[in-house]
């Protein structure tokens, strides 16, 4: 695998077939693509991209003239020639996904749009490519919500009430249950849903998809969230996104597919261990969305133990070469794996700490480079908080830490209650059915978070992880009801008081005692950097 620029466009290529050539930097491709690049080139499985710059971004957002769609069609040749396959072909369609990557890495602030390219004239070129109407079905469903969201703006929630319908109508556990057949009908009901919310049919070009998918992904740079997200970590300096055309891996092809996130490092405690969430049967955005219930990895290891085995391998490899804790998400495809980005995991400053003293340990970095990631952490103040319980002291609930420490408050029911109860003085402790990257003004005003869907991977997850947030994820027994919540069978009203634990990942009404402890060891392996 190699990087090339085919000529003076703001466009890079990661293809088997072309020479290679200089990297380009993170200012101009984003740390997305950069780490694909620098993935490519250490050898590690990287399905074929087409890179388009961050210049390209101020153009789009100012509307002036660009030939966006004379662009795709002229170096879209390159992942038709590294695929086989041809991009709006009615025989042997190439599918891709559009994905947003800035300099410094925004996780879930920024839009991406999956399935591009499939239409009524491919769908049948698809299946049969690859045995599977199933998944053509279930890819075109996915297309036709994500493009009225992303390009349109569109709400999920009517998409979402027909997809409960069908559900229930087919007596089905989950989405994942539904055949082909019904999906079918499913996606016809969601092109009728499109026209209703949008105002336009569905596009059935391919390349008018590409062309509006991309430019919806470059626009997402300036939505509010991502402001908000720019504005809260001072990073207002950043030019923009670019964009990554990328193959599609199809992890919703069956039992032996699936899409999962990992991190090469425990990021709540810095432990070395592999930190994994993956979900058979479907795709990435079903994992990082925090739309759905989420396992860990051990399922993976146990019904694929080839792919788990080399997920290890590659966790070492991803350390070596970026000399840090990274943050990866892969696709696998009938037992094939396949990885779609990498990047520095955010974590805690508990972790940043360990890991910091650990990669040192391990000759991976040095105590300058150590001490230079460590600055603007408040190294005196890092403590994690634990629980100090009574005998008779029962927990309402369980659910999945995605951080450490202990937070106790008043439940607040939306990012804007959460936000009022904090500028009143009051703690907080944000509880939603899911949450998503919106809600972060909502995050900042918490203490902790406590979610019934998603996982720890997440991208709601993961900023409320780099925000030294407790967040628990995926509360089954936790029940959203008009005016508070019910948890085990207790009911609590808004602005009741909660305590999340974020070690055992355990629920407890009302406030408990809590005491700090301090990372000792490791603060006097950092003193004793300086000294030298």
């Amino acid at each position: 695998m190699s990087v090339s620029r085919p000529n003076h466009d703001p466009v890079w290529i990661i293809d088997e077939a072309i020479g290679s050539g200089q990297l380009p930097t993170p200012q101009q491709v984003g740390s997305k693509a950069y780490g694909l690049m620098r993935m490519a080139k250490a050898r590690l499985p990287v399905p074929p991209a087409l890179v388009l710059g961050v210049a390209l971004c101020a153009d789009v957002l100012a509307g002036r003239s660009t030939d966006l769609a004379g662009l795709l069609r002229t170096h879209m040749r390159a992942l038709e020639t590294a695929s086989g396959l041809i991009f709006g072909s009615p025989r042997r369609p190439l599918l891709v996904s559009v994905r947003s990557g800035a300099a410094v890495s925004m996780p879930g602030m920024l839009e991406t749009v999956l399935n591009v390219g499939l239409a009524d004239s491919t769908l049948r070129g698809l299946v049969r490519a690859t045995g599977n109407p199933r998944l053509a079905w279930d890819c075109y469903r996915r297309l036709v919500q994500c493009f009225a969201e992303v390009v349109h703006g569109a709400a999920a929630e009517p998409f979402e009430a027909a997809l409960a319908r069908r559900i229930d109508s087919e007596a089905a556990r989950g989405v994942r249950d539904l055949d082909a057949a019904a999906l079918a009908e499913l996606t016809a009901e969601f092109l009728t849903l499109h026209g209703r919310v949008t105002g336009q049919a569905f596009p059935q070009d391919p390349y008018r998809q590409l062309e509006l998918a991309t430019a919806a992904v470059f626009k997402s740079w300036d939505s509010r969230k991502a402001n908000n997200f720019r504005r809260m970590n001072e990073l207002e300096q950043l030019d923009g996104t670019a964009v990554t055309i990328q193959t599609m891996i199809y992890g919703n092809a069956g039992g032996t597919s699936g899409s999962g996130v990992g991190f090469t490092r425990d990021p709540a405690n810095g432990d070395n261990r592999l930190y994994m969430d993956f979900l058979f049967n479907a795709q990435g955005e079903d994992v990082v969305a925090g739309r759905h219930a989420v396992a860990g990895g051990d399922d993976l290891g146990h019904a694929l133990p080839g792919v788990a085995r080399e997920i290890e391998r590659i966790r070492k490899v991803l350390e070596a070469e970026f000399g840090d804790m990274q943050d990866f998400e892969f696709t696998v495809q009938n037992g094939r794996l396949a990885l779609l980005q990498t990047r520095s995991g955010k974590r805690t400053p508990w972790a940043a700490l360990k890991i910091a003293v650990d990669l040192v340990a391990e000759g991976l970095i040095d105590p300058a480079e150590a001490l230079r990631r460590l600055q603007g952490l408040e190294l005196p103040g890092i403590a994690r908080s634990r629980l100090v319980l009574d005998a008779d002291t029962r927990p309402l609930a369980q659910a999945i830490s995605a951080g450490i420490g202990v937070a106790s408050g008043r439940i607040a029911l939306s990012a804007d209650t959460a936000k009022g109860m904090a500028e009143r003085g009051d703690d907080v402790i944000l509880v939603r059915r899911e949450i998503a990257t919106e809600d972060i003004l909502g995050f900042a005003a918490a203490r902790g978070i406590l979610t019934g869907l998603g996982g720890r991977t997440s991208h709601a997850a993961v900023v409320a992880r780099q925000m030294n947030k407790v967040c628990l994820v995926g509360c089954r027994e936790l029940e959203i009801e008009a005016e508070g919540i019910r948890l085990g069978g207790c009911r609590l009203a808004e602005g009741d008081s909660l305590s999340l634990d974020g070690g055992s990942g355990l629920v407890y009404a009302g406030r408990v005692r809590v005491v700090e402890e301090r990372p000792e060891a490791l603060l006097r392996q950092v003193a004793a950097w300086r000294a030298v």
